[in-house]
């Protein structure tokens, strides 16, 4: 291949690579939106939070070490609240804050990155590309970790040395740090990609030094506010399952390893015959044999997996980082000439590997994008279905209350959808704040409110009307 050839090739690959992150990022705020995904899952008792203006009272006095999420996202919304006196309006403002999170820290990372063609803007476009729609729509920390990821790596790699740059690259290094405790490990790897410009390097010298300030700060945090006895216990048992294999073994993690190997061996076996198109006529292969599987074969909905993915960013996000840097260093010529030769073989490759490459970055884009729109259209049945419930007058006094109502009354299709902690809250949001029944789990057993907690809210006043506040007052005390 001509070495003009190549470069066209390579400005091709970029060019689908930056698209695919972009439309993403768009994407993400503009289903979030239309589709209410900022009440999935626990968003639903964080926008309950945001509507009756307590969000750290319910909630996040207990994750002290995720404060950068609370005033991103949800102080401001609760703000709005105040001002409006418009539940609806924070609650929508905190779906636009969390969701455009990956298209601010890309619009960041592009204006930040120094690195020879803006090699780490692209990674974190293909990252957001292949990483976040595995978590698209459940309200995780880790969304917002991944977004501050990108730009807090190229501004640890090029702000200036001096006092702008260090203030700059600390205030980034805490929103991450800040955003999750496996933000942590974020942080660690971007301290390692610095180590080839010298462990005395100004870069180096000013990420370690925050790092050290943060992690003083994150066990300050953990000391000085601790999370309820209550709390403490279930965040011990999700931190020891955070990195449990069984996360993984999920339908889309599956569908996207078995069209990588599916990919390849068709790939192996068409480049005898016909190596010249070998790549191409493998996608159209690989596309049909996806087609015939979704519309014959496939019956799942990646719903509450959505939430235990967000252990793939904590692995995968650091990696692709580690490769920026990487791909950046060797044509700045700071790496050795080992690591150099390697980069060249993996990130710039030859003979056909880039359109290999793009190929498999087309069909799982195209598998991200199936399994969102499946999500969102089971998403929205099951949204109609909790409202008819709340609004309805069907009750189950058996759970506690006559104005309680049992979420098992849902046809059976739409289980994968429910989270079962959160769904009162739910209910109550797709009633207008006004809600008939109160929908209730029977087989939860975690309940977010202590029954003062609850208390302390039916009797502020509030946009929430009191009658609905009685009903999670109720609900909480019959619990906790």
């Amino acid at each position: 291949m001509s070495g003009r050839a190549q470069r066209l090739d390579d400005s091709l690959f970029r060019l689908l690579i930056i698209a695919a992150g972009l439309c993403w990022s768009v994407a993400f705020v503009v289903v979030a939106l239309c589709y209410q995904l900022e009440l999935y899952g626990d968003g639903a008792m964080f926008s309950y939070a945001v509507a009756v203006q307590d969000v750290w009272a319910f909630h996040w006095h207990n994750i002290s070490g995720r404060t950068s999420v609370f005033l991103l996202t949800l102080l401001p919304a609760q703000a709005l609240v105040g001002i409006t006196g418009n539940p609806w309006v924070g609650v929508i403002a905190y779906g636009l804050l969390f969701y455009i999170a990956p298209l601010l820290g890309l619009a960041v990372t592009y204006v930040a990155d120094r690195s020879p063609g803006r090699l780490i803007f692209v990674y974190a476009c293909g990252s957001t590309a292949l990483l976040c729609p595995l978590i698209f729509g459940f309200p995780t920390e880790m969304w917002l970790a991944h977004a501050i990821f990108w730009p807090t790596l190229v501004l640890s790699h090029y702000a200036k040395p001096n006092t702008t740059g260090a203030i700059l690259v600390f205030t980034a290094q805490l929103l991450l740090g800040f955003t999750h405790e496996g933000a942590l490990v974020l942080l660690l790897a971007i301290l390692a990609t610095l180590a080839p410009r010298g462990l005395r390097s100004a870069p180096f010298v000013r990420a370690a030094v925050s790092l050290m300030i943060i992690l003083i700060l994150a066990a300050a945090s953990k000391v000085l506010l601790p999370p309820d006895n209550y709390y403490a216990d279930a965040f011990l048992r999700a931190a020891l399952h955070f990195f449990d294999l069984e996360i993984f073994k999920v339908e889309v993690v599956l569908v996207v390893l078995t069209a990588v190997i599916a990919y390849a061996g068709i790939l192996v076996l068409i480049s005898i015959w016909l190596p010249g198109w070998a790549c191409i006529y493998a996608l159209g292969i690989l596309l049909g044999l996806l087609c015939i599987y979704w519309l014959r074969f496939d019956h799942s909905v990646h719903a509450s997996s959505r939430y235990y993915l967000r252990t793939a960013l904590v692995i995968a996000t650091p990696l692709l980082g580690a490769m920026a840097t990487l791909s950046a260093l060797t044509q700045e010529g700071l790496v050795l000439n080992g690591l150099a030769r390697l980069q060249r073989a993996l990130i710039s490759p030859r003979d056909g590997t880039l359109c290999a490459l793009a190929s498999i970055f087309v069909a799982v884009t195209l598998i991200h994008a199936i399994e969102t729109r499946k999500f969102v259209a089971a998403w929205t049945d099951y949204r109609t279905a909790i409202a008819s419930l709340a609004t309805g007058n069907e009750s189950d006094p058996a759970l506690g209350n006559p104005r309680f109502v049992s979420s098992e009354r849902i046809a059976p299709a739409l289980a994968p959808l429910s989270w079962f902690s959160t769904i009162p809250y739910l209910s109550i949001i797709l009633s207008n704040f006004s809600p008939n029944r109160l929908v209730i789990d029977p087989s939860g057993n975690y309940f977010w409110l202590s029954c003062s907690t609850a208390a302390k809210s039916r009797d502020a006043e509030l946009a929430v009307p009191v009658q609905t506040r009685e009903l999670v007052r109720i609900y909480s005390c019959l619990h906790r």
